[in-house]
């Protein structure tokens, strides 16, 4: 009874301890491995692969399996933030810090602290905001917009992109130094199409959840 397989074997956890990190081919497993050895360090770890490889789903596993784990994951996708909210958003606003900023709040850098920032398609922010992260990565304190005084934080962060970073280097559209800054673990996904071994299995693993959805 494929229902009934698939409802079982979806519970079954994967090579990280995770029932959503889902794989047995030699390319996922050597990301696994590679998930396993920077979790217990403090390295930036940069994921990069097509967008639908599963960075998220790695990234909030290696978060489970750090020491951080008792800490807050904090994830924001910077392709969907618009241009003119995504400083706010990562560094928090002050009262007054802009027109229609009625009460302070912090960003995401301030949830963080103590547990993980995970920073989605980091390759889409603007230069400006890449000079405030590159300060906020190396300082790991942030201003936060129309705010006078640095907040230390003591974060932990993962990155991704589906873009050829060093490409855009070269092309002048990312800085240099944060791609270094952020490029100290890197992990390349591969996409599903190198990944044969797997596919029956997620797609037993996407037919379990949906049984037990619907």
């Amino acid at each position: 009874n494929a229902h009934a397989h698939a409802g079982t074997s979806d519970h079954v956890e994967g090579p990280l301890g995770d029932v959503d990190v889902v794989g047995v081919s030699a390319g996922f497993n050597a990301v696994c491995h590679m998930v396993r050895r920077a979790a217990h360090t403090q390295a930036t770890v940069l994921f990069l692969g097509e967008s639908g490889v599963g960075k998220e789903v790695l990234a909030q596993s290696l978060h489970r399996i750090s020491p951080r784990a008792a800490g807050p994951f904090v994830a924001i996708n910077c392709a969907a933030i618009p241009e003119d909210l995504i400083e706010s958003e990562l560094f928090g606003v002050e009262k007054g810090g802009f027109t229609g900023a009625l009460a302070s709040r912090p960003g995401r850098f301030e949830r963080a602290d103590g547990g993980t920032l995970f920073l989605d398609e980091i390759g889409i922010l603007s230069w400006t905001a890449q000079g405030k992260l590159l300060r906020a990565l190396q300082e790991r304190e942030i201003d936060r917009v129309g705010g006078g005084k640095p907040v230390k934080v003591d974060i932990r962060v993962i990155a991704t992109s589906n873009r050829d970073l060093l490409a855009h280097v070269e092309k002048g559209d990312f800085r240099q130094d944060l791609y270094y800054r952020l490029n100290v673990f890197p992990v390349h996904v591969p996409a599903l199409r190198e990944r044969g071994d797997d596919i029956l299995l997620l797609a037993d693993h996407f037919l379990g959840r949906a049984a037990r959805r619907f």
